[in-house]
């Protein structure tokens, strides 16, 4: 069976909503979809705006939309680098099992290298098995003994108000 074509490309400004629309693919796939209120505008003006928070990568296959990478900057004071963190992989799922997330975190890797960046980090659920073998498939090991926070919503406002 021969390989379609896998094309990854960072995001433009006209990508926003083809971003958005992932973004609510990828909270349908961890059932979260009653947390996600992000809009087009603020995507726009965070991603492409005169201040960028964060990037993305959108991979194609045989020329359409296929699944997205959305990944901001961090730092290791331990290494003394700058590095990536993952915050959304997404790959549509008629189109998973062909390469395309793969391609996108190779993507990364190599603009963590291109960059000079120490490493590439991200979270996965504990329940999504298949992402969780792929991540292993590629090289990447789950950090022992640590455990995320999120200080978020009133917590968030309470300590910072």
């Amino acid at each position: 069976m021969p390989i379609e074509p896998i094309h990854v490309r960072t995001a433009a400004p006209d990508d926003a909503r083809l971003i958005l629309e992932l973004i609510r693919g990828l909270a349908s796939y961890e059932k979260l979809s009653d947390q996600v209120i992000a809009t087009e505008e603020r995507l726009r003006e965070h991603l492409f705006g005169e201040r960028r928070y964060a990037e993305a990568l959108i991979a194609e296959h045989d020329g359409l939309p296929a699944g997205y990478a959305l990944f901001f900057h961090s730092y290791s004071t331990f290494l003394a680098l700058p590095g990536l963190f993952l915050e959304d992989l997404f790959v549509l799922p008629e189109l998973r099992a062909r390469g395309i997330g793969r391609a996108l975190l190779q993507a990364l890797a190599k603009l963590a290298v291109e960059r000079g960046y120490g490493r590439v980090e991200w979270a996965v659920l504990d329940w999504n098995d298949p992402a969780i073998g792929f991540y292993r498939s590629i090289g990447a090991e789950p950090v022992a003994g640590w455990t995320s926070y999120r200080l978020a919503g009133d917590a968030l406002r309470r300590l910072g108000g």
